[in-house]
């Protein structure tokens, strides 16, 4: 059996109403809250602890070199919020406890740590 080209228009409407009803039933991310994601901040920060999760912890592979951690005290607007992000090895090395820092974030997730002079 061959299509014809008489079928291709049926065929394209059918496709998009398909598409747009997938479209309509995503569900809202339930971590952020109201669904609408918290959009680009920088908040300043101090460094408050350091964590090093050696090869075969939980959540690292055994043959890997094991994973880096910070935990970030930071004001949010009138109330302190604390963070605890997987970093690189540069990073960890970088930001000792103490260190004040701001850190970049996207939707609640980091995309950057700057030092602040």
């Amino acid at each position: 059996m061959r299509a014809r080209w008489t079928d291709l228009p049926g065929l394209l409407a059918g496709l998009a109403l398909a598409l747009s009803g997938c479209a309509s039933n995503a569900k809202p991310n339930p971590a952020s809250g109201s669904g609408a994601g918290k959009g680009f901040r920088v908040l300043d920060a101090v460094v408050v602890e350091r964590i090093y999760a050696a090869p075969g912890s939980p959540g690292t592979s055994l043959g890997g070199s094991g994973a880096y951690y910070l935990a970030f005290e930071a004001k949010d607007g009138e109330a302190t919020a604390h963070y605890h992000f997987e970093v690189t090895r540069v990073q960890y090395t970088r930001y000792v406890e103490g260190t004040h820092v701001q850190l970049v974030m996207a939707d609640d997730q980091l995309r950057e740590i700057r030092p602040v002079p």
